[in-house]
């Protein structure tokens, strides 16, 4: 069995780094919508079409239950960046899994990629 070799050992330790700066993090995705109405007549409904909005829309699960709130424009431009770093988290984390993954299967002969 043999440890981490110093490539290793830095490339964890660049991620936690990483990890140890993170600011707020939102979870769940934000994105810009635009919808058409019910009204027949409507803009939304010409050829082609010029739909309402953009709208603003952040979804995520609470309680395994997908829940959805609608942001101003100047809500999403505050709370796009703790968007963004819940995403780099979530990489880094993953980083951080198929590094440890790596190494347990180097040290124990397993198979990287079970069938």
């Amino acid at each position: 069995m043999t440890g981490p070799d110093d490539a290793e050992l830095a490339e964890l330790a660049a991620l936690t780094t990483r990890l140890t700066r993170a600011g707020f993090a939102l979870p769940g995705t934000l994105i810009q919508r635009t919808a058409r109405c019910g009204k027949p007549n409507c803009r939304c409904h010409a050829d082609p079409p010029r739909l309402h909005g953009p709208y603003w829309q952040w979804t995520r699960k609470l309680h395994g239950k997908t829940v959805t709130v609608n942001l101003t424009p100047g809500q999403a431009a505050r709370y796009q960046p703790w968007f963004d770093t819940a995403r780099d988290l979530r990489d880094t984390l993953t980083r951080i899994e198929a590094l440890s993954l790596r190494i347990a299967s180097r040290n124990e002969n397993w198979p990287q990629n079970p069938p």
